[in-house]
């Protein structure tokens, strides 16, 4: 993926060069090189416990994200579930089910895929956690939230774009997705999970983009934040 060598697509030499997500970073929504609490989640409290990424969005994880994402790199999949595998292992948390970050269906008809979807189902079988692929649909295909000029706008694009037709009471989910672009997207599913129910919903992406990044899309209280 990296050095272009032939072999596997992630070699000892290309996953040694992935750059981790280090602390400081924000308790809740984990955005990079902030102390204790970001200036958003001070503002407004995230609807999710919280979520974290095992690699920051720069470099060789970007190029892993933008190979699933935007090329149409399947191979990736199992690369990127084994390794939030084994961040989940390290950061044992209590939960009942994988939950993909949904597409909007005419959005996900034009990719092909969800990349969230094949991770979830990838790690499902990694982990024996079972997936829950209908428990979160998408109701309206959303701008881009790096469009977003604002906190705010971000907020405002997201707003009521999830729900949950299914009766989830004190279930508690993983929420997954490639990317945390600004948290907001996650913040909108948890948001609808627990409406519907749900009593804790965490979320992991294989990379956390910082605050001031330039890419696409990504994106209750302050209990089981991850530390």
């Amino acid at each position: 993926m990296v050095c272009r060598r032939e072999g596997s697509y992630l070699c000892t030499d290309c996953e040694s060069d992935l750059p981790p997500l280090q602390g400081p970073y924000c308790i809740l929504c984990a955005s990079p090189r902030v102390p204790q609490l970001c200036e958003s989640c001070r503002r407004v409290a995230p609807a999710f416990d919280s979520v974290r990424a095992p690699y920051e969005f720069l470099g060789s994880a970007r190029l892993i994200v933008h190979d699933l994402k935007y090329r149409n790199v399947r191979i990736a999949v199992p690369y990127v579930a084994r390794l939030l595998a084994a961040y989940l292992e390290r950061n044992l948390y209590p939960f009942d089910a994988y939950c993909p970050v949904p597409l909007h269906p005419r959005r996900e008809r034009s990719r092909g895929f969800n990349q969230s979807e094949l991770i979830a189902n990838q790690l499902s079988i990694l982990t024996g956690v079972p997936v829950e692929n209908t428990a979160l649909r998408r109701t309206r295909n959303t701008p881009p939230q790096v469009s977003m000029d604002s906190a705010d706008d971000r907020q405002s694009n997201i707003e009521d774009a999830f729900e949950c037709t299914s009766d989830l009471q004190g279930r508690r989910y993983m929420l997954i997705d490639d990317v945390i672009t600004t948290g907001s997207t996650m913040s909108a599913c948890a948001d609808a999970l627990k409406d519907a129910g749900a009593a804790n919903v965490w979320g992991i992406a294989f990379a956390r983009q910082g605050i001031h990044g330039d890419d696409d899309e990504l994106e209750s209280g302050v209990k089981g934040v991850w530390v």
